[in-house]
């Protein structure tokens, strides 16, 4: 299984054309992926005939949530739900980067109530003890899990993949994301057992208006200071292809 990491429709349409059978859908990827919009979330649906795991985070900057955020997210959680999304990615912690017991398992409530798949995002790699963390994450029935085997990329994470995959693979599905390519994505498979994998194909667009009279709404690095980030259509398809998914 290959899932694509979306931020918009566009994005959505190209994963599609390029053979991808998932996706998560977010908006604000420069942010780490925030809750996409209803309007967003039903054009998916509509046009583009893919499984579609839609985000609910409420902010940017880590995942520790306060009353405010939390009821923005079980609020989201439903709406999403209800409006056609196949799965909801989530994940809030503690202020000790412990998992959120009660926050996680409210969540995980909504979204089996309305029968969609409760899916733990790479808030994963911030715990301190995957092990124990994949335990809770089984106790309270969380579907499946996003990780990197808490390193920056999945390929330096192998190790703990694998370790995952071998001690929980039966009880929960692992999606390995992060730095997952065609040129490693086969590999980081084979190395680790693992099945499934997350992957953004990213490649850059120019807005002429984003730094004008000296005014930036610039959000990347050089040198794509004056371009957003889309899904690659031709990337998605070379990926697919790699891990031998493509039809």
């Amino acid at each position: 299984m290959l899932e694509i990491c979306c931020g918009s429709y566009y994005d959505a349409l190209q994963a599609a054309s390029g053979g991808a059978k998932r996706i998560e859908l977010n908006s604000g990827l420069h942010l780490g992926g925030l809750t996409p919009s209803l309007g967003t979330l039903e054009l998916v649906k509509e046009h583009c005939g893919i499984k579609t795991v839609a985000m609910v985070r409420p902010r940017g900057g880590g995942f520790c949530y306060c009353e405010e955020d939390f009821a923005v997210m079980e609020r989201d959680a439903r709406l999403l739900a209800s409006h056609g999304a196949d799965g909801i990615a989530f994940g809030c912690l503690n202020p000790d980067a412990s998992i959120n017991r009660e926050q996680n398992e409210r969540l995980i409530s909504i979204i089996h109530e309305y029968g969609k798949e409760a899916v733990f995002h790479r808030a994963f790699d911030c715990t301190k003890n995957p092990c124990q963390s994949m335990e809770l994450l089984i106790e309270m029935g969380a579907d499946r899990v996003l990780t990197s085997g808490q390193k920056a990329k999945a390929a330096d994470g192998a190790g703990l993949l694998k370790e995952l995959q071998a001690r929980y693979g039966n009880q929960i599905e692992i999606l390995a994301g992060s730095g997952i390519h065609a040129a490693n994505a086969r590999k980081l498979m084979d190395d680790t057992g693992i099945t499934q994998v997350h992957s953004s194909c990213k490649d850059w667009v120019e807005d002429t208006t984003t730094i004008v009279n000296g005014v930036s709404y610039a959000f990347a690095a050089p040198p794509h200071e004056g371009a957003y980030d889309v899904v690659s259509a031709e990337l998605v398809r070379k990926l697919s292809e790699s891990i031998g998914e493509a039809e």
